[in-house]
């Protein structure tokens, strides 16, 4: 039996703390409006915390090498609180704070947090040793949920759905949605094998493999459960089961899978990272975008992002070789097209092509390419009427600038050596010299030059981890957790002595996208696919995965496509921030037309790009590199914004298209009351049937946007 200590809700989403016959307290997460049919009392209770301190026994079950979660540390030692809840009633924030004592002498806070500005909770969980002797974990959870589903006893066959997103580069966010049974996530006849899904990301790309995200949809009650974790360094994800509840449990990497300890000395705290989780009636879709959302209330940006400017960026013009000269023609181009931002991309500090050289770390002008220096030619921007950004990758130290290649004081190391990649070093940004050198280099040079924007890169991963200088028993995991940590501090640095910088995290293209980083950058790289059939299938993903206003997709124009190109390249920007780049003699006569007509469209639609939720229609999609059939996606505008009662949808055709679609556009009431603005090639017919829009005349590789407005 359990006992209901405390049920809190706040919005939609509610929390319920229970009590079960052992004394473990747990957390279930339940939409607001299915509390009452929460029935689930026939299986473990998942405790608030999983935790695994060396000394303790190990789990068994045939746990080893599988999971860390339920060792002797959680079942033996830990008594629970009562849950304790502070409300914010001019803000509506609640606050729910639970204590759990191990009877070794230090205790753990377990912190949920609930705000009327987001559909998901902030997970937070602290370890505070109150003993006389350093305690060292070597497994702590940000996040645990458990008693999946619910809303039913018993084994409850074929009813879950475990959701995750893969992600590889340049093809980040593909769904896998597998039945639990698949995944042998059942319990064995004598519910003795501890069975687990544990899955993660290792290394400084935290979003490589995997995407930081779980989610799992009770099929029968139309629920999805969703979390993720929000750190930038090593991470995992577990789905456990060992009787007839599903439990979920995440955060840093543990020591099996990610070379992770930490020891907790006395009167120290240790905070681990936290977590985002919700519960939402309806699948996939719309618990990732609540997920995701939770980031919004977070954001601090200058005015002008307000009406999400469009960018110019000059990478796929020179790959790597800009110059003054080309800047100027560029900004000719480009100046008059309603694009608000210029940046600067990678080779600006180097007289070779940046795709085959390596001079990272010294930050200095290439004379060569900008004869006059950087200030002249953002002046020269300014002038036009634009913002000028400038690209850096500044953790990095690269082999063609020996003296910061070889100046191992400054460098992370593993084995005592340098870790190279390529013909990268990483500075070891823990090191007070690193980050002051690294001030003046970056910092000074943006407030100098007068830039209004930089794109921060970071083009490899650390691996399993780092050396702690003058620790020679920190483990691996932990060198990278601090050193991620430290990266993070320098960025808060330069927000708080540049607060009207814009900053564009990018990481190998879509490889940073946690929330951790999408809360110091005002927009992101979505992805490095710059010139690939199968951009509208990423720029889609993303949509799970983080704000489309902070979203930045590509559109790349070149002298030698078609001009009708421009429809399906512009309506996959459509799907987030805009961002233009190319050939500078492309920008002219008919594509000049179909740029302006695009950017005036993006211009309208861009409350609705801001503030909605999405849905997905078309077919299921296999491969990316030949995708077929289509994609469509319907944005509904957020209720008392300025999107209110207006739907965006974008639709994608790819091989062996049909020539009509047909997409139903109900998501708003009256939404459809009338086709605001089109976008599209000639020879397309757009047409409006109650909630049905039909496209027809369409042929492969077709780009088509329609907004949709009930006012």
């Amino acid at each position: 039996m359990r006992t209901i200590l405390a049920t809190v809700t706040c919005g939609d989403l509610a929390a319920v703390y229970r009590r079960d016959e052992t004394g473990v307290v747990e957390l279930v997460l339940s939409p607001a409006g299915k509390t009452a049919d929460i029935v689930r009392d026939d299986c473990a209770a998942e405790p608030l915390v999983q935790a695994k301190i060396i000394g303790d026994d190990y789990p068994f079950g045939f746990s080893q090498g599988r999971t860390m979660r339920n060792a002797t540390t959680v079942t033996k030692h830990m008594t629970y609180g009562e849950p304790t809840v502070s409300r914010d009633e001019t803000a509506g924030n609640v606050t729910v704070t639970t204590s759990i004592t191990d009877d070794r002498g230090w205790h753990y806070e377990h912190t949920l947090t609930m705000t009327p500005a987001s559909r998901a909770a902030e997970i937070r969980m602290a370890v505070v040793n109150d003993s006389a002797r350093p305690v060292t974990f070597e497994m702590l959870s940000s996040f645990t949920l458990g008693s999946l589903s619910p809303y039913s006893t018993g084994l409850d066959p074929e009813n879950l759905t475990l959701h995750r997103l893969r992600s590889t580069w340049s093809a980040e966010g593909r769904v896998l949605s597998q039945p639990v049974e698949d995944l042998e996530l059942e319990p064995s006849w004598q519910q003795y094998s501890a069975n687990s899904v544990r899955f993660g990301s290792i290394g400084s790309f935290p979003v490589r493999e995997w995407v930081p995200f779980v989610g799992v949809t009770d099929r029968r009650a139309g629920v999805t459960w969703a979390a993720a974790t929000t750190h930038a360094s090593s991470w995992q994800i577990e789905a456990y089961r060992r009787d007839d509840g599903l439990s979920l449990s995440g955060g840093v990497a543990d020591r099996e899978f990610g070379q992770w300890t930490h020891t907790v000395r006395p009167g120290e705290r240790f905070d681990a990272p936290y977590a985002v989780a919700t519960a939402v009636v309806g699948g996939l879709d719309e618990a990732a975008q609540a997920l995701a959302g939770n980031v919004r209330k977070d954001l601090h940006t200058p005015s002008c992002e307000d009406r999400l400017p469009v960018i110019f960026n000059e990478f796929c013009s020179t790959w790597g070789c800009p110059s003054e000269q080309s800047v100027t023609e560029q900004l000719d181009a480009v100046k008059a097209l309603g694009v608000e931002y210029f940046v600067i991309d990678a080779g600006w500090f180097d007289d070779q092509a940046f795709e085959s050289a390596s001079r990272f770390g010294k930050w200095e002008v290439s004379r060569t390419a900008f004869p006059h220096g950087m200030k002249t030619v953002v002046d020269r921007i300014h002038e036009a009427g634009l913002k000028a950004g400038i690209w850096f990758e500044f953790e990095i130290a690269g082999r063609e600038e020996p003296d910061c290649f070889n100046k191992a004081e400054w460098l992370l190391k593993r084995d005592g050596l340098p870790i190279t990649s390529g013909n990268r070093r990483w500075w070891d940004m823990r090191n007070p010299e690193v980050r002051e050198y690294l001030a003046h280099k970056v910092i000074d040079f943006l407030r100098d030059n007068g830039f209004d924007y930089m794109k921060v890169d970071y083009n490899d991963t650390i691996g399993i981890g780092c050396e702690t200088p003058g620790d020679p028993h920190a483990s691996l995991g932990e060198g990278l957790y601090d050193q991620i940590q430290a990266s993070q501090t320098f960025f808060r640095r330069i927000r708080e002595e540049l607060p009207d910088l814009m900053i564009e995290i990018c990481a190998s293209g879509g490889h940073r996208l946690v929330q951790s980083f999408m809360r110091i950058g005002a927009m992101a790289s979505f992805s490095d696919a710059h010139e690939c059939d199968y951009i509208p299938v990423v720029a889609a993903n993303m949509h799970r995965m983080i704000l489309p206003r902070q979203s930045q997709i590509w559109a790349v124009v070149r002298d030698e496509e078609p001009d009708d190109k421009l429809y399906y390249q512009i309506s996959s920007g459509l799907l987030g921030r805009l961002c233009f780049s190319g050939d500078a003699t492309a920008f002219a006569g008919r594509k000049n037309e179909i740029i302006r007509d695009g950017v005036a469209f993006y211009h309208e639609a861009a409350p609705v790009i801001d503030r909605g939720e999405s849905h997905w229609y078309g077919p299921r999609l296999g491969s990316y590199s030949r995708p077929t059939g289509w994609q469509a996606i319907a944005r509904d505008g957020e209720t008392g914004t300025a999107a209110d009662g207006r739907t965006l949808v974008v639709l994608h055709t790819f091989h062996d298209a049909p020539s009509t679609i047909t997409v139903p556009v109900d998501g708003n009431d009256d939404a459809a009351a009338r086709i605001a603005r089109t976008f599209h090639r000639d020879g397309i017919a757009v047409t409006l049937d109650d909630t049905m829009l039909t496209v027809s005349g369409l042929a492969d590789f077709d780009g088509v946007a329609v907004l949709l407005d009930a006012k």
